[in-house]
């Protein structure tokens, strides 16, 4: 997997052993080119797998920037990965969901990459509208498979925008 803009454009990393679909270069680079420069925004990269997506908002100037991944098998490839950073990037191997419900920290974009079968998508962005981990105007974006349908609005998170790529889908709410 290759890095697709910033300071690290077109490093490659390595993927981690264990089931992981990383997002596509292209969707990835689209979804930066979307979010623009990052500097002096902190960044939450949930479902974590490589951490292609950390070090992508890293790239581009996100500090801080932190991953979840609760796949022991993929933690030593994660941290390798990380080591190209141009910041620290803060590691938490813990399911996403005891994150949310226990860090102090809060953030301006908080990215969800859930494994496809996953099945708790209006769950998990409920928790994110309701906890103070996501920034007032902060952004929520979830990765999802097209057949996996989500509301315009969850509690306080407002749709502003959804992009599809093939059989995924973006979904960006805002917080208001």
């Amino acid at each position: 997997m290759r890095i697709t803009g910033g300071t690290l454009k077109g490093r490659t990393i390595e993927c981690p052993r264990g089931v992981i679909r990383p997002a596509m270069d292209r969707m990835r680079e689209s979804l930066f080119a979307i979010l623009g420069d990052l500097t002096g925004k902190s960044f939450l990269d949930l479902f974590s797998g490589s951490g292609i997506c950390a070090l992508e908002a890293s790239s581009r100037g996100a500090d801080p920037v932190y991953l979840v991944e609760k796949d022991p098998i993929k933690v030593e490839t994660v941290f390798k990965n990380v080591s190209i950073a141009p910041h620290r990037i803060e590691c938490k191997f813990v399911s996403v969901e005891l994150f949310l419900k226990r860090t102090k920290e809060r953030f301006d974009i908080v990215y969800f990459d859930p494994p496809f079968p996953y099945k708790y998508h209006r769950e998990l962005l409920a928790m994110v509208a309701e906890l103070p981990v996501l920034a007032e105007g902060g952004l929520a974006i979830m990765h999802r498979p097209k057949e996996r349908e989500l509301p315009d609005e969850i509690d306080r998170l407002r749709r502003s925008d959804q992009r599809v790529y093939g059989r995924s889908i973006l979904d960006f709410y805002i917080k208001t």
